[in-house]
């Protein structure tokens, strides 16, 4: 039972992660990127400052601790000459005393060469981690620098592929159906063309038919009317250069009229 739920929670993680990953804007996701690795920098620097200070605090311990070797070796030398010189002089007491003294002196300073020697091996691997920590944050420092200079060239990647996703939307929207409801590009194109099509074949049909020339006679007619009426009044008004020209359908009067007066002289 509880290995199911276990496989059961593992995967609806692993189902939101998906879902997540496909909603997020891969510009605040890079920023997060970017966040974290400065983060994990300022981690790496402050843990090889610790390193770097334990071996300069393991360097001071050493030093101090060379200083009292010198010191008790200087103390125990003197000491022995000391003994050996109230032996000489026959002051037994000063002797024992002296040689008591040296030989505190040779217990401490053995002590202490222990304390140097366990300081000096400890110095050098400390030294050691200390160039390894110096040149992981310098080898880190290299890589962030490389991904801040990489933001720059995704970020405009990014622009570059949503201003492309946009022109291909555009595009599709063009020659595809958008919805449903929504018709394409070409079909209102192929619409308008049936439709005007349809139109001009109405037309040569109109202009081919009796009452299609007939109309076309009857504005014929009314545009000469039109143009001896205002050849008229042109004239009325003496507007004209020279006396008006009859219209063209009162020119059979004129030449009725002449016949009938020749007639009528004979």
């Amino acid at each position: 039972m509880i290995k199911l739920i276990r496989r059961a929670w593992n995967y609806l993680v692993a189902l939101l992660t998906g879902r997540f990953n496909e909603r997020a804007d891969p510009k605040v996701q890079l920023e997060q990127a970017i966040m974290e690795a400065q983060e994990q920098h300022r981690q790496l620097k402050e843990n090889a400052a610790n390193v770097i200070a334990n071996q300069k605090q393991t360097d001071m311990r050493l030093n101090r601790a060379m200083e009292e070797m010198e010191k008790i070796s200087r103390s125990a030398r003197q000491a022995v000459l000391m003994a050996e010189d109230a032996t000489k002089k026959g002051d037994a007491k000063k002797a024992g005393e002296y040689t008591s003294a040296a030989e505190s002196f040779a217990n401490r300073l053995i002590a202490v060469e222990h304390e140097v020697e366990e300081l000096k091996a400890l110095s050098l691997q400390q030294a050691q981690s200390a160039d390894q920590a110096k040149a992981a944050v310098q080898q880190n420092s290299t890589a962030l620098q490389k991904k801040l200079a990489e933001r720059q060239k995704l970020l405009s990647q990014l622009d570059q592929a949503k201003m492309q996703e946009q022109m291909n939307a555009a595009m599709a929207s063009l020659s595809e159906t958008v919805g449903q409801e929504t018709p394409s590009f070409d079909e209102v194109r192929e619409k308008i063309e049936a439709r005007y099509a349809k139109a001009k074949g109405a037309q040569e049909l109109q202009g081919e038919s009796v009452e299609g020339r007939m109309l076309e006679i009857e504005q014929a007619a009314l545009n000469t009317e039109a143009q001896a009426r205002l050849s008229q009044i042109r004239s009325e008004l003496g507007l004209d250069g020279g006396p008006a020209e009859a219209p063209a359908e009162a020119a059979p009067t004129t030449e009725t009229a002449t016949g009938t007066d020749a007639g009528q002289a004979t």
